[in-house]
């Protein structure tokens, strides 16, 4: 079996911070399975876009930036809100691994609870690189937002018409 790691994140939107993190894990193992967690939530103001939206999103991001399919794995999981069978959940929908990359928490400490590696991923330019912070800034209508992804996540982004989405979300949620 390839050594095989696991990056879990919910990537509202996916910007080039997730980018950069999914191509520093790659020079370390042979495959990494990428969770979009949070995979049963979109149209709210943490999660306005679907899971089979950010698919869509990290591929067409990593197809342009040139990362080889072959070596990476996309698989939405659903939150199970139960802490002790989480690392269950995640096992059981996604190919085996053995090292898990991740800055959370909760995430490293519920993974190494259950005898997995635990791998910290160095922050690419956190201040900027943030979805909460693109999100934000896509309700401003702050176009600066788009320096911050990878250009077909802009187009996809536009395709749906998601600056409304977000828009529509933070005045439903503040009515």
């Amino acid at each position: 079996m390839p050594t095989r790691g696991l990056y879990v994140g919910r990537f509202q939107p996916f910007h080039l911070g997730h980018l950069e993190a999914i191509k520093r894990i790659l020079e370390e193992v042979e495959e990494l399975v990428v969770v979009i967690g949070s995979a049963q939530y979109s149209h709210n103001r943490e999660n306005p876009f679907t899971a089979g939206e950010r698919l869509v999103m990290i591929r067409s991001a990593l197809e342009e930036a040139r990362v080889d399919f072959s070596r990476v794995w996309v698989v939405p999981v659903p939150d199970v809100h139960l802490h002790m069978m989480w690392v269950s959940a995640v096992e059981g929908y996604t190919p085996k691994f053995q090292i898990v990359y991740s800055n959370e928490p909760l995430t490293k400490r519920l993974f190494m609870e259950s005898g997995y590696k635990i791998k910290v991923i160095p922050f690419f330019e956190r201040q900027f690189y943030s979805s909460t912070i693109i999100r934000e800034k896509m309700q401003q209508m702050d176009d600066s937002w788009k320096t911050l992804v990878p250009k077909p996540v802009v187009d996809f982004i536009a395709e749906i018409d998601g600056i409304n989405r977000i828009r529509d979300l933070n005045r439903t949620d503040k009515a």
